[in-house]
């Protein structure tokens, strides 16, 4: 009868290709890419692109997420190359988008 919704996991349009390009830390915890880019989606929000191929959102919508930084290109250029732990990754996002 009842689905548990929590159980499943539901894929994001922002989810793309998935590559082997995570790596993990030293103590072997989440695994996580470096960001490779950004662009703009079709709503006009900020996309970071990563190494592993996944991509995230990256909202400045205070109170709830204040990431000031993102809506400035210096300091979006100045993030290019850093860590970033990839929520994907670390659940193990398996998709038969992925990969196409």
């Amino acid at each position: 009868m009842g689905q548990d919704l929590l159980q499943k996991n539901v894929e994001r349009t922002s989810v793309t290709n998935a590559s082997t390009d995570c790596e993990r830390d030293s103590d072997q915890g989440p695994p996580i890419s470096r960001i490779t880019g950004f662009h703009l989606d079709e709503e006009g929000h900020w996309v970071v692109e990563l190494s592993c191929g996944h991509t995230q959102h990256l909202r400045h919508q205070p109170p709830w997420q204040a990431r000031p930084w993102v809506l400035d290109a210096d300091e979006r250029a100045r993030r290019i190359g850093q860590v970033f732990a990839c929520g994907w990754c670390a659940q193990g996002a398996v998709s038969d988008t992925l990969g196409r």
